[in-house]
């Protein structure tokens, strides 16, 4: 099968797209990326030389592009990963938001239609990946199921709730073979510095500031990437056409009980007297729309598909933060930008 994986060089898609390459050799796996801040081919540099693997680079955006990319590749199957997903950036420029995440879902969505007529081809699936954010915010009790209703509070959850809508129009009115899941926020190795965690990480290192929203009482069921991207290889290959699950890691944590985790751990890593790193808090001006909770019930993928989260937030915070101290490199090209620079130099000599 010619498989196409959207946003491949980012921090979720990166992992997807290493998992399929390895563990499906008989597949060709293309990853399509434009390589925005967000991504990055250092994040593949273990597999960027396998025979059933193509970078493309490109945007979801341009739609002759998308339809080029199928046509060429003939393309069988479609696992969309590609999005803007940072909040703030959300905020501060909404249509950068509305342009990717859902023109260009429409694109793909468009160009496997059409791909799906041809019965030559054989389109297999359209698997789009979503987030728990189109269901709004909830309150101390409950948790969202596969029918909560969608209430987005952002400019990116408004998107991808838009998004999802999109992908379930095609799969009633053209019968395209559709699959969506929305996910809880993921961490883990490859996450670009401007999210909590891994900012927290470098911060921490560089004994700078930890800026926490509010009172850092917001909850956030934390799943670990790997977890998220063996969910995403069940449900490819075994979930019905047409169905939603949730995947979630069944780990609450107000955002400042994850750092005083975090703080404590690196205490322990970097050999620092207990309590030093904690004194680096700071609390910041909440954002506008801040959701108070989220909360995932994965019940339905773990009885109907057997998968289960395979780590306690703790374990994975750790292996987490080892990642990130032996790794310093990365995490040094990411910050400075360096990693953008040589990348775009590449592509421009090709």
């Amino acid at each position: 099968m010619n498989i196409l994986i959207t946003g491949g060089a980012g921090f979720i898609g990166s992992h997807v797209v290493r998992l399929f390459v390895n563990k499906y050799p008989q597949h060709r796996i293309f990853n399509l990326d434009k390589l925005s801040y967000a991504g990055n081919l250092a994040n593949l540099s273990d597999i960027e030389n396998k025979t059933n693997y193509t970078f493309i680079k490109g945007d979801i955006v341009d739609a002759a592009l998308v339809q080029k990319v199928f046509t060429d590749h003939q393309i069988q199957a479609v696992i969309h990963l590609a999005a803007e997903s940072h909040v703030d950036r959300s905020i501060s420029n909404p249509l950068e938001f509305v342009y990717t995440n859902v023109i260009g879902t429409v694109n793909l969505l468009n160009a496997a239609k059409e791909q799906h007529k041809n019965k030559e081809a054989s389109f297999h699936l359209f698997y789009h990946v979503s987030t728990d954010e189109v269901y709004g915010s909830l309150g101390e009790t409950g948790m969202f199921t596969e029918t909560t209703a969608y209430d987005p509070h952002s400019p990116y959850s408004a998107s991808k709730a838009s998004s999802d809508h999109f992908v379930r129009a095609y799969h009633d009115t053209y019968q395209l073979p559709c699959v969506l899941s929305n996910c809880s926020n993921n961490y883990g190795p490859y996450h670009f510095p401007e999210k909590l965690i891994p900012l927290c990480i470098n911060n921490i290192k560089n004994n700078k500031p930890l800026p926490i929203y509010g009172k850092g009482e917001n909850v956030r069921d934390w799943l670990f990437v790997e977890d998220h991207a063996r969910a995403i290889d069940v449900i490819f290959h075994q979930a019905k056409t047409g169905s939603t699950y949730n995947i979630g890691g069944h780990n609450e944590w107000t955002n400042i009980e994850v750092i005083r985790l975090l703080c404590r751990i690196m205490d322990t890593k970097l050999n620092r007297p207990k309590g030093t790193n904690e004194k680096l808090i700071t609390f910041v001006k909440d954002r506008a729309g801040h959701d108070l909770r989220y909360a995932i019930d994965s019940s339905k993928l773990q009885k109907e598909l057997g998968w289960q989260p395979s780590l306690q937030f703790e374990e994975g915070l750790a292996k987490t933060v080892d990642w990130y101290l032996a790794n310093e490199d990365w995490l040094t090209n990411v910050t400075s930008g360096t990693y953008q620079k040589y990348y775009q130099e590449q592509y421009t000599k090709r």
